[in-house]
């Protein structure tokens, strides 16, 4: 489910002359009965709203003097948003006969044509406030305040999103409610400037205009509306100068490629539209790629082990991103903490429609091709879901299956593609071979007959130092990992970071430590293993000294790795042959 609250106006959508149809009232109780919730958000005073509308228990919040007090109706709770208007004011505006004034906990209201005095008396006295209209009245609030504002406390209390919000309204204090909200709906009777705002215009009017939306929601969710919906779009790059997007709701995106190809460029390209957009993320992450994102709290890391418990919690807060670090356990321990952790998400999700995002780097280590997960703790479909992996074909088949977008990066993209494709039984059609430059990728949608398409990725903004905790302390996979074997091929010591890399370097005989320095191994294990070019040709040029000392390239290669790598601080192994 996409939507789980209905935010409503009052006057003039939900009632008509103050009084809402049983037929409204009807569509509102089928609403609630599919697990949805409702709130009310109104220009009225409380005791005004409560008074003439019986029915607000319906309405789990209710939103009142346009957005300056929430009241919860379970257990008629108050709090004040904005506040109390300023001493004298009210007093000022009567004194220059303004008049009916009505005075709420921070609202105060009259009517055209006293517009004019209202804000001339606010300039005379300096104060900070605003004038919002609705139809005839003129309403007095603390500037900032509006039903947008109000809503967003509302919804925090209730622990959901703008994004799986739904609103509804008639007039010009409905804009910036219809504006938070992911989808906007203007009733028949609405004003036109408001029409000509709106996603969606009913064609009944007031109550019934409601009862129309409703039955909508219920019936599918408002999918039929999702191509129409596009001003939430995640804007991916452009392919021919034409924009490309991603819908932010319903994909099941694999992207994929060879280590050091670009797909933590890809992905962090969507992490800052997501970011942007104010979608929540939740990003698994095995090799610590993602520690670094600015706009996300890290749970766990390479000095222990993630709790769930913790991450479901940052996770009630729907503006709260998380990065979940493996980096602290061990490899074969990842895919069991994965499958006990992935139903609490999807529950949540089931609940609130967040995480609107899950994230699932090196994919292949978390639900690899073996892995037996028991019956039913995967959904059926998979949507808002990005899968990035190196081996697609190691990937679980029938989560295979769930991929409709696929993206694929690096110089053989064409032939990345096909293999992906193949892997998840997709039927690729023809297409011309192309190489991707790089920050481009090829882009192909399962469920389209076109080709895929080359994508020119938006340049990120954020600027992450890559992979630079996982691979000073975390724990790289034995095929990523350095081997100091010697000449004669007698030792196998593991160094699965640049940590243990160092620690063992100044622990080996120098023969051993010359034998790999000669042929280039530590270079080539820079390059492929930790992904660091410019290290990688550092350590080629220290290799290529004349008359340098074993003694003398130990240390040229830890200072090359101290420089751009932050190390816990260890005591060296003494280095044989050293003074």
């Amino acid at each position: 489910m996409r939507y789980h609250v209905l935010a409503s106006d009052f006057d003039g959508t939900l009632a008509h002359d103050c009084r809402v149809n049983g037929a409204t009232i009807a569509a509102l109780e089928s609403f609630l009965a599919t697990g949805r919730r409702l709130v009310l958000v109104t220009g009225r005073e409380l005791p005004e709203i409560l008074k003439i509308f019986p029915q607000i228990n319906l309405f789990e919040w209710v939103v009142a003097e346009n957005g300056a007090l929430l009241y919860q109706t379970s257990t008629k709770k108050e709090k004040a948003i904005g506040d109390a208007p300023p001493e004298g004011f009210v007093q000022k505006l009567r004194d220059r006969g303004v008049g009916p004034i009505s005075v709420g906990r921070s609202i105060v209201a009259t009517w055209v044509p006293h517009e004019k005095t209202v804000l001339t008396t606010i300039r005379d006295m300096g104060l900070e406030m605003q004038v919002i209209f609705n139809k005839g009245a003129v309403m007095i609030l603390p500037a900032g305040i509006n039903k947008a504002t109000g809503l967003t406390a509302a919804l925090k209390e209730m622990g959901l999103s703008p994004h799986n919000a739904v609103a509804v309204g008639d007039a010009e204090n409905d804009h910036a409610l219809l504006r938070l909200c992911e989808v906007s709906v203007a009733v028949a009777n609405a004003l036109p400037a408001l029409k000509e705002t709106a996603d969606y215009v009913t064609s009944a009017d007031h109550g019934a205009g409601v009862a129309e939306l409703i039955a909508k929601i219920v019936d599918d969710d408002l999918d039929a509306w999702g191509p129409k919906l596009t001003r939430h779009h995640l804007s991916l790059g452009k392919s021919n100068d034409v924009e490309v997007t991603l819908p932010p709701y319903g994909p099941c995106v694999l992207i994929v490629g060879p280590s050091a190809s670009g797909k933590s460029t890809v992905t962090a390209s969507i992490l800052e539209t997501l970011t942007t957009q104010k979608y929540q993320f939740c990003i698994v992450d095995p090799e610590g790629d993602y520690e670094s994102f600015k706009h996300a709290t890290v749970i766990g890391g390479p000095t222990g082990a993630p709790v769930a418990q913790e991450v479901l919690q940052l996770l009630q807060n729907p503006e709260q991103n998380i990065v979940i670090s493996l980096t602290g356990m061990a490899i074969p321990d990842r895919p069991p903490f994965f499958l006990s952790i992935l139903p609490r998400i999807l529950e949540m999700r089931a609940r609130t429609g967040r995480p609107h995002w899950l994230i699932l780097d090196e994919a292949h280590h978390l639900m690899p091709a073996d892995w037996k997960p028991p019956a039913g703790i995967l959904p059926q479909t998979w949507h808002n879901v990005v899968f990035i992996t190196v081996h697609p074909e190691l990937l679980e088949g029938p989560l295979l299956e769930r991929v409709d977008t696929f993206l694929a990066v690096g110089q053989n993209a064409d032939d990345t593609l096909r293999r992906a494709a193949a892997a998840a039984g997709a039927n690729l059609p023809p297409f011309a071979a192309s190489t991707p430059a790089i920050g481009e990728l090829l882009l192909w949608c399962r469920h389209s007959s076109k080709p895929p398409i080359v994508v020119q990725i938006h340049q990120t903004q954020t600027e992450r130092r890559r992979h630079r905790r996982k691979y000073a302390e975390g724990e790289l996979p034995p095929d990523r990992s350095f081997y100091f074997r010697g000449p004669a091929d007698k030792l196998n010591l593991r160094a699965q970071n640049l940590l243990m890399f160092l620690q063992i370097a100044d622990g080996v005989d120098d023969e051993t430590w010359a034998f790999h320095m000669k042929r280039g191994d530590y270079a080539k294990w820079f390059r492929s293993g930790i992904k660091d070019e410019a290290l990688a040709q550092e350590a080629e040029t220290i290799s290529k000294m004349p008359k340098v000392t074993d003694v003398e390239s130990r240390m040229l290669i830890r200072k090359a790795v101290e420089r751009d790598y932050t190390l816990p601080a260890s005591r060296p192994l003494p280095v044989p042959g050293a003074s």
